[in-house]
Parts: structure tokens; C-alpha cells; sequence
């Protein structure tokens, strides 16, 4: 089974309210969508979306990629000699993980449907039902509060609140209008986004503590290279501390592992570069005894089912953050990862089980 073509498209979709961090503000889920089609006829799908502000990636850095160097590289290939096929897409060019991640997945797929079998079996089917929090985005309190109702009313029981835009008493009061409106049987968890530096964030956090908000983690709350201001911040807080931004590669997960920097990662697809270094990441980590999470960016249901079969594969992954599709305006995807709620059901059928894909309007299968 080889490689026999590499087809990329682009996607745009609105999504339904904006998604504001301390980052960036996204209206419209822009993406490069990758199709894999061995010399036997799987298909695979693969998906990347630009995050400037995180991978660097944009939409013509990632096509360009993909087209002009991953495709003559790998193209040909069998699919079967898996370690060759995944180095070379590695190391066919520096970086550019986005580009990678969205061959990677479909490469998966395509590996996952010969076996036979749903891929979180393949690479370990340690559960087929997952449980996702949803993302309140930075607004005024009031408006934060309101969405947070919307979520619960909808089924989700975790929420994800982003913070690190403003000074430290706005966030309290985003956090402390949350926190009486949902009441104390919701678990909330923070996102800074890099928006503090070391001692804002152990003061934010610390004030928190004391206020009784009884917060679950706290994620990513300075700038991504500041690996010891990460140290400083989880050496000096009783609430757990996420890398995420920190945290693109499996020399990445060891640095914050032997410095002690973080008590917990966050895995994403789009910054390891696809599900194989994705894996070396959460090995490294059940290493050291440290759970994970795997998040995503503004993705469709074709980069989330690929992240979902990675974080259901592996027992020690005990957190996701799979809300992107439930953000936007149309789902252009059949198969795949299934909502009821907060929850996910992936399927039973071999690869990622995504059958057809509606790009630009044009259904590509």
C-alpha cells in the first residue's frame, strides 16, 4: 500500500459568536484540508488550520508546504513501512507543523482502515467515549456569565474560561461572574493564552486561591519560551499549571518535565506536527507519571476525530478540549467523531470514519 496521491483544498466557515483569548479574535474557521489516496483506493483526510500567533503557520505557508515539499517527498511511499514514511515527513522540512499534522492524520487514517480497525484501537483503544469541556471566551463579565449559562444549559459540565487580556482585577471579576452564575458544581478551568508574566501570574492565581473560586488548572500563564517563568509560577501556586504553548515537541514535554515547570501538558495535533510525535509526547509524559490533555485550535470535525482517536488510544490522557466544531456555522463533514452534549463518540468503523468532505462548496470523496 503506497502513497499514490496527495489532493489539498481550502475551507472557510463562519463560526457563530467570536472566539476571543488573549491572543487573537477568529470569525471565520479557515483551514487547508489534505486528502491521502493510496494505490489502492483508501482515502484519508487530514485538516490544518492557520494560528499565527501560535504554529506561525498561515493558509499559503501550509498549502505551499504540503504541494511543494511534503508531497514530492513522500509521495510513493508505502504506508507500511511506517517509521521510514513518518520520518521523512518529519524531517522533509523544518517546522511547518501544521502542514505536517494534516498528512500525518491522513496517513493514519489511511494505515488505520488497512488494519482494519477505528484508529484509538490501533493505537491503543483505551476508551471510545470522551468528555469535552466548552470554551468561554473573553468578554465583559456580565456577557462571560451568560455564555457560561448557555453552555451548561446545552450539557457541559466543564468549562474552559480565557483570561490574560486585561489587568488581574478583570480577570477576578470575568472569573468571580462565572463562578455565581454557574455555581459550585461546575468545574472551571483558566486559559491565559501567555497573558501574564511570572509574578502577575502567581499573584492572579494565588488571589483566586484565597477568593475560594476553586479553580481545576490553570493553563499556559506565561509567554510559551519563558519555560522558567512556568517553573516559578508552578513552584509558588497550590492550582495545577498546563503547558501548552510551551509545548510543541517531545524535547519540549522533557524540558518541562526535568525542570519541573508544568503539572500537566496539553497535547495539540497542530503544534506536534501530527499524531506520531503527538504519541512520543503523551509516552514521555506517562513517563514521568504526568496526565495530558489534547486540545485543538479552530478545527472541523476532520482534525478533532483525528485528535479524539489519539486521546481515547491512551488511558493517561484524562482531559480534552474538543469544542471547535460545535462553534461553527455549518458542518461540512459526514462520519467521523459523533456530540451527544459534552460528550464524543467515535466510531466503530476502521480510520478515522470520515466519508465525505464539503469543501467550498464542492463535496470531495
Amino acid at each position: 500500500m503506497k502513497v499514490a496521491r496527495i489532493d489539498v483544498y481550502q475551507s472557510a466557515v463562519p463560526l457563530k459568536k467570536a472566539f476571543k483569548t488573549a491572543l487573537r479574535t477568529v470569525t471565520v474557521a479557515e483551514a487547508i484540508v489534505v486528502k491521502v489516496t493510496t494505490d489502492d483506493g483508501l482515502i484519508g483526510w487530514g485538516e490544518a488550520p492557520p494560528t499565527h500567533v501560535i504554529t506561525g503557520d498561515s493558509l499559503a505557508s501550509i498549502r505551499y508546504a504540503v504541494d511543494a515539499v511534503i508531497k514530492p517527498a513522500i509521495v510513493g511511499m508505502s504506508l507500511l513501512e511506517r517509521d521510514v514514511l513518518f520520518h521523512k515527513l518529519q524531517h522533509c522540512l523544518v517546522g511547518n507543523t501544521s502542514a505536517k499534522a494534516a498528512v500525518d492524520m491522513a496517513l493514519h487514517d489511511c494505515i488505520a482502515q488497512y488494519a482494519g480497525m477505528p484508529l484509538y484501537q490501533l493505537l491503543g483503544g483505551a476508551k471510545d467515549t470522551l468528555e469535552t469541556d466548552y470554551t468561554v471566551s473573553v468578554n465583559t463579565p456580565s456577557e462571560m456569565a451568560s455564555d457560561a449559562l448557555d453552555y451548561i444549559k446545552d450539557g457541559f459540565s466543564t468549562l474552559k474560561i480565557k483570561v490574560g487580556k486585561d489587568d488581574i482585577e478583570s480577570d477576578i471579576k470575568r472569573l468571580q461572574a462565572v463562578r455565581e452564575a454557574v455555581g459550585s458544581s461546575i468545574t472551571l478551568r483558566l486559559d491565559a493564552n501567555q497573558g501574564w508574566d511570572r509574578k502577575t501570574a502567581v499573584r492572579a492565581i494565588t488571589r483566586m486561591e484565597d477568593m475560594g473560586l476553586n479553580i481545576e488548572l490553570v493553563e499556559q500563564p506565561v509567554a510559551a519560551a519563558d519555560v522558567k517563568g512556568m517553573q516559578y509560577v508552578t513552584s509558588n501556586v497550590e492550582t495545577p499549571i498546563m503547558a501548552d504553548e510551551s509545548l510543541f515537541s517531545p524535547q519540549d514535554a522533557l524540558t518541562l518535565l526535568e525542570m519541573r515547570a508544568a503539572d500537566l501538558l496539553n497535547i495539540k495535533l497542530m503544534k506536534a506536527g501530527g499524531i506520531q510525535p503527538a504519541l512520543d509526547i503523551a509516552r514521555i509524559a506517562k513517563v514521568y507519571d504526568v496526565e495530558c490533555m489534547v486540545g485543538c485550535m479552530i478545527e472541523s470535525r476532520i482534525g478533532i476525530s483525528a485528535a479524539a482517536h489519539l486521546a481515547a488510544s491512551q488511558q493517561h490522557i484524562t482531559r480534552v478540549d474538543f469544542d471547535a466544531p460545535l462553534m461553527l456555522r455549518e458542518d461540512k463533514v459526514t462520519g467521523g467523531v459523533r456530540y451527544e452534549g459534552s460528550r464524543l463518540l467515535l466510531n466503530a468503523s476502521p480510520g478515522l470514519g470520515i466519508l465525505t468532505v464539503d469543501v467550498q462548496g464542492e463535496k470531495v470523496i
